[in-house]
């Protein structure tokens, strides 16, 4: 590799590194923890999150409503909801001094409400009430380092969801979901590490109409369900409460899934086109997302760590990924240097 390459790349992590905490990169579980709701594609929405929000494309729809309940300061300073995109239809309300951090145009508005709140807009915003909230735009102009570390936020949400979910799947089965009649019961037997796994197909799902969990003291029950078209229809016995801090439904497969009932546990889909009808109580994460229920809170607080093989299948050192964004971060803005300087020349 080049060494004014190197150097450049060094020299824009540095920079980045120097940056707020709003600046730093998310990654695999951590971004399940972080974020209620995670829309890597668009998202067209109808309704509400109790949490945060990060939508990877444009945001459309009626008026919508976000982080509807206080939550705990962020460590990483993420704001309420996170557009790269747009944000288009009907006027979005930000709730809880929530505040917002987006990369194109707001051309729907915003109601900021509640405590005072912090809006930064790449592009241009209309139709927001300012009064004491504080409300910069044209961020991209000015700082063009702003659109390109949410661009690389997407990018490495992308890839590391993606992958959690692949490593997810290929985790060997230790405890079983048994049918009685309409109900499934999933009676979870976590190992040493306090990990529960299920593997089951759509199939399977799709031959029950009621849900028992049973966690069983287990940290994590990962439930892996196979099948690239996935219906989720079943009740909840006992109800919801607690699974989404503790439950993740896996579709690896997945193209499209379709949410017609209350569903208890963090549902990790980042290849599908998903739509919802009514709430899911934990952390959420879609290719594209049509909303028309509730992202409730509960997201993800499990302790696991997925471990990490090379194709040898030694565990290499980890490296933090507060690192591999920072870099992933560095690289694209000497991406975009490069291309600039080229349009430059080109017009010269």
């Amino acid at each position: 590799m080049p060494k004014n390459f190197l150097f450049a790349t060094c020299a824009l992590a540095a920079a980045f590194v120097a940056t707020p905490a709003s600046a730093q990169a998310i990654a695999g579980l951590d971004a399940m923890r972080e974020w209620n709701l995670i829309v890597l594609g668009d998202l067209q929405s109808s309704s509400e999150v109790e949490g945060r929000t990060f939508v990877g494309g444009n945001l459309t729809g009626t008026s919508s409503n976000y982080q509807i309940r206080p939550v705990a300061n962020s460590a990483y300073g993420t704001p309420g909801l996170t557009v790269v995109g747009d944000v288009n239809g009907n006027t979005k309300n930000l709730n809880n001094g929530s505040g917002a951090v987006i990369g194109g145009n707001v051309n729907s508005g915003f109601n900021l409400n509640g405590a005072p709140q912090t809006v930064r807009v790449g592009g241009t915003i209309a139709n927001t009430n300012v009064n004491q909230n504080t409300v910069t735009s044209g961020l991209t102009a000015s700082d063009p380092a702003f659109g390109v570390r949410l661009d690389q936020q997407r990018s490495l949400l992308t890839t590391s969801l993606t992958g959690l979910s692949s490593n997810l799947g290929q985790l060997e089965s230790n405890s079983a979901m048994t049918i009685s009649g309409n109900r499934g019961t999933f009676n979870a037997q976590p190992g040493a590490n306090g990990v529960a796994v299920f593997n089951i197909s759509a199939a399977d799902l799709n031959k029950i109409g009621e849900i028992q969990f049973n966690l069983n003291g287990a940290d994590t029950a990962v439930v892996n369900v196979s099948g690239t078209d996935i219906l989720l229809n079943d009740n909840f016995l006992g109800g919801t409460n607690g699974l989404g801090e503790h439950v993740i439904w896996n579709f690896p497969d997945a193209k499209t899934l379709n949410a017609t009932t209350a569903w208890g546990g963090s549902v990790l889909a980042p290849g599908a086109s998903a739509t919802t009808g009514n709430y899911i109580q934990g952390s959420a994460v879609f290719g594209s997302l049509t909303q028309n229920g509730e992202f409730h809170l509960g997201t993800y607080s499990g302790t696991y760590a997925p471990p990490t093989t090379t194709p040898g299948g030694e565990t290499p050192t980890p490296v933090p990924e507060e690192t591999l964004g920072l870099f992933a971060l560095a690289a694209g803005g000497l991406l975009w240097a490069m291309r600039r300087r080229r349009r430059k020349e080109a017009a010269a």
